[in-house]
């Protein structure tokens, strides 16, 4: 190795001979930068052997190897601020594949910096020297690689080498052998600006060792700005994902239950400069086993178009489009042959067929080693969803006194709202709990089980002087002054009533949400005393939502995701819109011919004549449901039943 410094003689055969003068105005200068040094900077600090009891030693154990004592394992200094400074050591190895480096800004076992050699990639492969930020518990080296993070090297087994860390702001570079240049610059540090203890990290088995440890603290290193780095375009930045699962434990051939997606505590994420989702950030691994996250995100198409969007993962996926699996992948460490390393980069496309709408993108992302996270890009670039929240304005609410409500109904003759409580413990209980209460216009619950003894009830329609309901396989008909049950219509054959609409001539339409495994989905009609299938096959699946428009049956059809209008007379069907995966629930028109529709998991969206869709309110975030709601044109009143909330809120909708 290089001695630290070069011998007098050296010094005088490269300096020419000065004269006094010179020499005073040097010493003047020495004494002024002296004075003008920054406080913060240090000199040169003596080794601390790894024997001082300065050290924390996670790992490891002072021994007599590669002609010298030094160091195996892991182990950090106490009580030690470093920010920016020098940090050097010495390191032998002997070529076996280890990972041996420093670790700097340490603020917990589980949250550092660390920049580390693999001897045995040297002079075969450009990553021999690798950077990684370590997040929660999770060294990412398999998100950070390439310019910036790793680079190669030569590395000779069996002899010493110097390693010369500087760290400046959030940036880094490090020097091996006394190099003049750095054999990797670390130009965005992913923990950004931070400050920790200094320490070293190897394997304790005798394939390298550490000696002459030290550092020093400094402000005043000279390093140039940082390059900025921005996301290409088209890169999908707006994600969330949801808490973290057992990967065992999920379903990944099949889009999640509804209920699964709205308990999932989703939570905005923010990308690294160019577009990676580092996982990592917002959740650590649980250590059993390997673990999983649901991603997702939005977007916006003006038209039925094909997209290709190329995207990066680790460790394996499964990617869904609107309810729709399209891919399943598996990247991680040495997964496809022995030298795969599993990096993160936009390698995988797939071409997806976007919808006029909305288009939910969703990922089931599970993680094992080396990194948690994914970028995507599409070509061409996609539209976010418009969102224009600030034009809901909350009105009132009332208690919590409801139990799952589901449908709200106007009444404009006696200006009085029917809500239905569908009540969720009806699978655990032998009697029918659910009931409809009548609410006031300004919120007050004015008669909670107005009619009671119902069988989860759900949606509700008016004809004269009598209030439907659907039970689970009945249609129930209530007299409106006196809130008696007049009749119980079963319903043969069908799965799970769910909502109903009823058109001028009295002709009741009702949902059937039949299961996803149920190749048949059908929406029944009612019609003097008796039921039919009135329309069923492939375009209707799933569908929950319904509402008479004119001559048409509006559907919200759950198995598609598409607003649909069914033709009252030929049953000509069209599509209006495609709204993304979700439960299509409360559907209403607005004075202006808008259609007003509601996702069960918590967002109302107002939906144009042409396609056009505006996202005006998204509680799901807040655990409230956006079920069955009315719309009362004349107030621009807004009422939602929030079911799982258990109330009942009212917004003034601009």
């Amino acid at each position: 190795m290089r001695p630290p410094c070069h011998t007098r003689a050296h010094a005088r055969r490269l300096c020419p001979k000065r004269d006094v003068a010179s020499d005073l105005t040097l010493l003047i200068f020495l004494l002024v930068a002296a004075v003008l040094a920054p406080r913060s900077a240090k000199a040169q600090e003596d080794v601390i052997e790894f024997d001082s009891d300065r050290w924390v030693v996670e790992n490891g154990e002072v021994v007599n190897l590669f002609g010298r004592r030094c160091f195996t394992g892991a182990a950090y200094l106490r009580d030690v601020e470093f920010e920016n400074g020098v940090v050097e050591v010495d390191l032998a190895v002997d070529g076996s594949r280890s990972y041996p480096g420093l670790i700097f800004r340490l603020q917990s076992p589980t949250d550092y910096e660390r920049v580390y050699l693999r001897p045995h990639r040297a002079g075969l492969y450009p990553d021999a020297i690798q950077y990684t930020p370590v997040i929660n518990g999770i060294a990412g080296w398999q998100l950070y690689n390439g310019e910036g993070y790793t680079a190669g090297a030569e590395i000779a087994s069996g002899e010493w080498m110097h390693l010369r860390l500087e760290v400046s702001g959030s940036q880094a570079r490090l020097f091996l052998d006394g190099a003049r240049e750095p054999a990797v610059a670390m130009s965005h540090l992913a923990h950004g600006v931070s400050r920790g203890s200094v320490g070293v990290l190897g394997p304790r088995d005798g394939t390298a060792c550490f000696a002459n440890f030290r550092f020093r603290r400094d402000d005043g290193l000279p390093f140039d700005p940082a390059p900025e780095v921005r996301a290409e375009p088209g890169t999908l930045l707006d994600w969330e994902i949801s808490r973290i699962y057992p990967a065992a434990r999920v379903s990944r051939e099949a889009y999640p239950h509804f209920y699964a997606i709205f308990f999932s505590e989703w939570r905005k994420v923010t990308p690294e400069s160019w577009g990676l989702v580092d996982v990592a950030r917002e959740h650590g691994r649980t250590g059993e086993g390997a673990d999983l996250v649901l991603a997702r995100t939005v977007v916006r198409s003006d038209n039925r178009r094909d997209v290709k969007v190329s995207f990066g993962y680790s460790d394996q996926v499964d990617l869904f489009l609107n309810g729709r699996k399209v891919f399943s992948g598996n990247s991680a460490y040495q997964s496809r042959d022995p030298s795969f390393l599993g990096i993160v980069g936009l390698d995988d496309a797939v071409y997806l067929t976007l919808e006029k709408g909305l288009n939910e993108i969703f990922l089931m992302l599970a993680e094992s080693f080396g990194g948690w996270g994914f970028i995507a890009r599409a070509e061409p670039p996609l539209e976010p969803p418009i969102r224009e929240h600030d034009r809901a304005t909350l009105v009132w609410e009332t208690p919590r006194e409801l139990l799952t409500p589901e449908s709200v109904l106007y009444d404009p003759v006696r200006e009085v709202l029917y809500v239905s409580s569908f009540d969720n413990r009806y699978a655990e209980s032998p009697e029918f709990t659910g009931y409809i209460s009548k609410v006031s216009l300004d919120g007050v619950i004015e008669e909670l089980k107005w009619v009671a003894n119902l069988n989860a009830p759900t949606g509700l329609g008016l004809y004269g002087d009598r209030l439907y309901t659907t039970e689970r396989g009945i249609l129930t008909e209530i007299d409106i002054e006196t809130g008696a049950i007049l009749n119980r219509y079963p319903i043969p054959d069908s799965d799970f009533l769910n909502d109903l609409a009823i058109d001028a001539e009295g002709n009741i339409y009702m949902t059937d949400t039949r299961p996803s495994s149920h190749v048949d989905s059908r929406i029944y009609r009612f019609k003097d005393g008796e039921a039919s299938v009135w329309l069923d096959g492939d375009e209707i699946v799933r569908a929950n939502g319904l509402f008479i428009h004119g001559d048409e049956l509006l559907v919200g059809n759950s198995g598609d995701g598409m607003l649909k209008a069914v033709n009252l007379k030929d049953k000509s069907i069209r599509t209006i819109a495609c709204l993304g995966a979700g439960i299509l629930d409360g559907i209403r028109v607005d004075n202006d011919g808008n259609y007003i529709v509601s996702h069960w998991e918590g967002q109302t969206y107002e939906v144009s004549p042409t396609g056009g869709v505006v996202e005006v309110l998204d509680s799901m975030g807040d655990g409230i449901n956006s079920a069955d709601f009315e719309y009362i044109s004349a107030a621009s009143l807004l009422i939602i039943p929030t079911f799982l909330d258990n109330r009942v809120i009212a917004y003034r909708l601009k």
